[in-house]
């Protein structure tokens, strides 16, 4: 079994654990769950190592690479494969949601988030999570560079500064939030980051 063998192999299992229905090209069944991986599925670029179908629509790419390859700059072979649907119903036209993983480290792009980059993650995305997103007027990193303005009031000087940082930070989709200030900000940063 080659390395990406068992790479696809760990894959199947994460897509499965996240509520995928895994199938081969040539078992195609859409209507299998709410979603459906096909495995090599054609496109016009080529072969996709995995097509992700939400309710029936394709929603998302996963390119497969073996133990130890480093994913950072595969996702342009993963949104080449986004561009190139033939006749498969999509939510859009290019595919808006592309994964590159190992088995072992997963990394995903919204292509609907202003300034999109591909960013780590602990696992696949539920189907009914990328459908949401999908639909959305703005994603949430739009929404987070409209924030309202803060409401000062009582709020002390420390607090200011680190809620102003960190949605600075969070408009500049930066992948980790860091609102500074002195250790007294500490806590209020765990609250801020906890609100829904």
């Amino acid at each position: 079994m080659t390395p990406e063998q068992r790479a696809r192999q760990q894959i199947d299992v994460l897509l499965q654990q996240c509520g995928w229905i895994v199938q081969d090209r040539s078992l195609r069944n859409l209507a299998a769950g709410p979603g459906v991986a096909i495995r090599e599925a054609l496109l016009k670029g080529g072969e996709a190592d995995y097509l992700l179908f939400a309710d029936g629509k394709a929603i998302a790419t996963v390119e497969a690479k073996p133990e130890g390859y480093t994913l950072v700059g595969v996702e342009g072979q993963s949104l080449k494969y986004a561009t190139g649907l033939l006749d498969n119903p999509c939510w859009i036209d290019p595919l808006p949601f592309c994964y590159e993983s190992t088995g072992s480290e997963t990394r995903f792009s919204n292509r609907l988030d202003p300034n999109y980059s591909s960013r780590g993650v602990f696992a696949f995305h539920r189907p009914e999570t990328l459908i949401e997103w999908a639909t959305q007027a703005k994603q949430l990193n739009q929404r987070l560079r409209e924030m309202p303005p803060l409401i000062i009031g009582q709020l002390w000087h420390a607090q200011i500064e680190a809620i102003q940082n960190l949605e600075k930070s969070l408009s500049r989709t930066a992948p980790f939030p860091d609102p500074g200030g002195t250790g007294s900000s500490r806590p209020l940063r765990r609250s801020i980051l906890c609100i829904d």
